[in-house]
């Protein structure tokens, strides 16, 4: 029998920051004057003045979060060691070299390419940089202060303080402590380099401003300033510029370089963008925008702040995002606390044993990395806002069969949903021309994939999307319906009603793709043996491998009853369309469903009970249904059915790349089996070294293909976290399973707060011995849940803004 909780109505908990309040950061989202769910400032435009504190927001030392090392990145190995920064707009890799600081900037919009309006003699959408386009530089700074180099300092110290959101350095030089700030304001939309010291030091030398793309570089001595501005041939416009100010000494621009000579402190403010626009009707573009114009406007208001201002505001911007959730998986021993953090990961790997503040510290740099990459702008990409080159694999594009997805999984588990509205934008803003492409060339002769019935309505997209509206490589027909699980299920953790009515549009549109493309198909009954109709996808294939041509492929068939579950749920809380719905559901009643291979006993990929491709590939599309869905899970279905996709999951291996990894470890979870999750989450933070797939010394997840080349794909860096979240609560509405799968590793005693669940709650949680010793449960917007663990339920109902606590578990 469900059992009465506990009711508190105090908000304290011994995991949150004493001072300043976490609660009164999370406060501050609204004073500081921050966007709102999607209705931000998606590109580079006018920015309003911050509202400045009154009272500091920085934390102590001993309460921050901090990865930290004892030499600077290389010039050749940026992308592996370079420390990252971003606003959700612009993004930052920094090396803290002292003789030579460089910053590689990207703006998320800066594009090449060209909205592709025609399919090749293969049926594939042209994918190339002269056609598709990349995802590219902005810009590089550097600044030169010559009599710093490396071999003349020591107690070299460089660090990323994840909870602030702060690169420093620091260093000693002739008796004199030199420190240095590096930082992405986003509500002043620059990029911040703060250079201190204390003793009586100074700072000479000087600062450039170069493009990627072959930019002059200008002067403009009035405000010593150095700008340029440009333009693809796409039509895309773009810009860039940086000041600095000193104090007690002198700043002036000479020769194409900002110089300082003798400066006691020094403050280098830099930005840029594009005239992208999120607006289909006007290609993608702001025609009244000047970039270059922009950017230098933004840098001089920025430099009008003290130094102390701009840091406060930012800091104070940060963390109401970052502060929103907590979490200790245990304690590490004081000699894993010695070792910087590339020195630690070696030793995890090389001793087997769990350092469980750095798995902690793993996630949390995967939630920086979300709010430095995803705020108000173009979702994460493959490279999400980071770049040492102007040719990134793949075009660091949106791939639509697992990585932009995976991208967000992570979001809404961890207190970031704010964050997960640039996927919804993208989507929406990109409608309009997916839509044209779709009824212009999905039913082509030139495409394998066309439909059957020759008729073809709605939207899909192909595996590769761009910024112009673009696609790229073959279509993927499903890849409307995966996209429409994330969006719905980011409804889930808010019930939002008006974020549902907006993308509302994308899954009716996705919904009369499928009616098009459904195909009536007999089947024998496997229990009566009589015969049946069903439904099924047209011709298609198993992302990434196997035939291409084959019906009915359970990733398509979960997808789809994924959408049109979703759509008639969505239907049902906007109080519309009621017709088309039923229309939906008399589909989704026919549907065919996967079953397992008599042969082979596991779920069947095909509608064959043969394996028709690789056995240890790295998508896990035939488990769709398990993860990211939850149709599959233990106690809703047979136990053939579970063993049947358990013994897939078997099949498919630990050994993978960083994101396949980070699926099968969720996968796990999902199963409730602790070590085989926990297992894959250790070897994502193995050492990309020596060819291994794994973790680099920045902690971007990184895979070599050839020796001494590292290929950065960020998915990792968001999938693996939410299989952390995954292990300690589960949810689906209705429903709250805590430490679900806790692995012994972690089992002694920990806490997190701030989780996201589907139903619109929000779950505080300590344990120690595997056990829970409390949870809090606080509605945003959900009203009633069973909340359970080891056994024990109960049933939980509660107001929106009201919070319960609940003990004794058993």
């Amino acid at each position: 029998m469900p059992r009465s909780p506990e009711c508190l109505v105090d908000d304290q908990h011994p995991h949150r920051p004493a001072q300043p309040s976490r609660r009164g950061f999370l406060s501050l989202a609204t004073a500081l004057g921050t966007a709102t769910a999607l209705g931000g400032l998606p590109a580079f435009t006018a920015t309003a003045a911050p509202v400045r504190l009154t009272v500091s927001p920085m934390l102590s030392p001993g309460a921050t979060t901090l990865m930290w090392y004892r030499a600077p990145a290389g010039e050749r190995k940026m992308i592996e060691q370079a420390l990252p920064a971003g606003n959700g707009r612009i993004g930052a890799l920094v090396s803290s070299d002292p003789g030579r600081e460089l910053v590689y900037l990207t703006d998320a919009t800066l594009w090449t390419g060209h909205r592709n309006g025609t399919l090749d003699q293969d049926g594939q959408f042209p994918y190339a940089r002269e056609n598709f386009g990349s995802f590219t530089q902005l810009t590089h700074l550097s600044i030169d202060i010559p009599d710093h180099e490396l071999q003349g300092v020591s107690g070299y110290r460089r660090s990323l303080d994840l909870s602030q959101g702060l690169v420093s350095a620091q260093y000693t030089r002739a008796g004199v402590t030199y420190e240095r700030q590096i930082y992405a304001s986003q509500p002043d939309d620059v990029i911040v380099v703060r250079l201190i010291q204390r003793g009586g030091g100074r700072y000479t030398g000087s600062i450039g401003l170069d493009g990627t793309h072959g930019e002059t570089t200008e002067a403009d001595g009035s405000r010593d300033t150095l700008w340029f501005g440009d333009a693809f041939d796409n039509g895309l416009r773009y810009g860039a510029a940086v000041t600095a100010t000193g104090r007690g000494g002198s700043v002036s621009v000479r020769g194409g370089r900002i110089t300082f000579s003798r400066c006691s402190e020094l403050t280098v403010v830099v930005t840029g963008g594009t005239n992208y626009a999120p607006n289909a009707a006007q290609d993608y573009r702001d025609p009244d925008l000047d970039p270059a114009a922009l950017a230098r406007t933004k840098v001089a208001a920025a430099a009008r702040q003290s130094s102390t201002a701009l840091l406060h505001t930012h800091v104070a911007d940060y963390r109401a995002l970052f502060d929103r959730m907590s979490l200790s998986l245990g304690e590490s021993t004081d000699e894993q606390r010695r070792l910087d953090t590339w020195e630690r990961l070696k030793a995890r790997t090389q001793n087997a044993e769990p350092d469980p503040e750095l798995e902690a510290l793993y996630v949390q740099y995967g939630r920086y990395l979300m709010i430095s990459g995803s705020r108000d702008g173009l979702p994460l990409n493959l490279q999400g806002l980071w770049l040492d080159g102007n040719d990134p694999d793949w075009m660091g594009d949106y791939h639509s069969d697992v990585n932009i997805q995976m991208n967000y999984w992570m979001a809404d588990r961890t207190g970031l949903s704010r964050c997960f509205d640039a996927l919804a934008d993208y989507c929406l803003a990109q409608l309009p021309s997916w839509s044209k492409l779709t009824q212009e060339l999905f039913n082509d002769p030139r495409n394998r994939f066309r439909n059957t019935s020759g008729e073809v309505a709605g939207w899909t997209v192909a595996y590769s999307t761009n910024v112009h509206g673009g696609l790229g490589w073959w279509w993927h027909p499903p890849g409307n319906a995966w996209l429409c699980m994330s969006l719905f299920e980011h409804y889930e953790y808010t019930l939002d009603t008006a974020y549902l009515a907006r993308i509302h549009p994308l899954l009716k549109g996705a919904c009369e793709f499928w009616e098009t493309r459904l195909v009536a198909t007999t089947v024998t009954d496997r229990e009566t043996g009589d015969p049946r109709e069903v439904l099924v996808a047209d011709r298609d294939w198993s992302p990434e491998h196997g035939p291409q041509d084959t019906r009915g492929n359970t990733y398509a068939q979960e997808v789809v009853w994924a959408l049109f579950d979703q759509y008639r749920q969505a239907c049902s809380v906007l109080g519309r369309d009621a017709a088309y719905s039923r229309t939906v559901g008399a589909m989704q009643e026919r549907l065919y469903l996967p079953e397992v291979s008599p042969k082979t006993g596991w779920l069947q990929e095909w509608m064959s009970p043969d394996n028709l491709g690789e056995t240890t590939h790295r998508h896990l599309s035939p488990l769709m249904g398990l993860f990211p869905g939850d149709r599959i899970r233990p106690g809703a279905v047979s136990g053939e059915l579970l063993d049947g996709a358990t013994a897939l999951l078997t099949a498919r291996g630990t050994e993978s790349f960083g994101w396949a990894n980070a699926w099968r470890s969720l996968c796990w979870a999902r199963l409730k089996k602790a070590e085989n999750a926990y297992q894959l989450f250790a070897n994502n933070l193995r050492p990309s070294t020596g060819g291994v797939n794994g973790t680099a010394m920045n902690l971007f997840d990184i895979y070599e293909v050839e020796k001494g080349r590292g290929i950065f794909q960020i998915d990792a860096n968001f999938g693996t976290p939410s299989a952390v979240i995954e292990m300690l609560v589960y949810a689906r509405p209705g429903h709250v399973e805590l430490l679900p799968a806790l692995p012994a590793a972690w089992a002694a005693s920990g806490s997190v707060t701030g989780v996201g669940v589907r139903g619109g709650f929000v779950v505080d949680l300590d344990w120690s011995d595997g056990t829970v010793d409390r949870a809090r449960l606080t509605s945003v917007g959900g009203r009633t849940t069973a909340v359970s663990s080891r056994g024990s339920s109960r049933t939980v109902t509660l107001r929106p803004g009201q919070s319960v606590t609940l003990r004794d578990f058993g």
